[in-house]
């Protein structure tokens, strides 16, 4: 599908067609995130990869820390 870009104020935007947003569920006030690729395109997705890197740790801190953690619970 081919977009091309329009001004909207003072920024620059992309009209997403009317029946690509409702299939895909997109919603005004919901966030995206705009990730480079290699290949020197872009990806925009509702995946956030600084709340898994961020996930990720909180996953090895609990294993660490999986017996404190159950007694702190009791």
């Amino acid at each position: 599908m081919k977009i091309e870009p329009k001004r909207i104020g003072n920024s620059t935007g992309f009209i997403i067609p009317r029946d690509v947003v409702i299939r895909l569920g997109i919603e005004q006030g919901k966030n995206f995130y705009l990730t480079e690729t290699a290949d020197g395109g872009v990806l925009i997705t509702p995946y956030d990869p600084d709340f898994e890197a961020t996930m990720n740790i909180v996953d090895k801190i609990m294993d660490e820390y999986r017996d404190t953690l159950k007694v702190l619970a009791s």
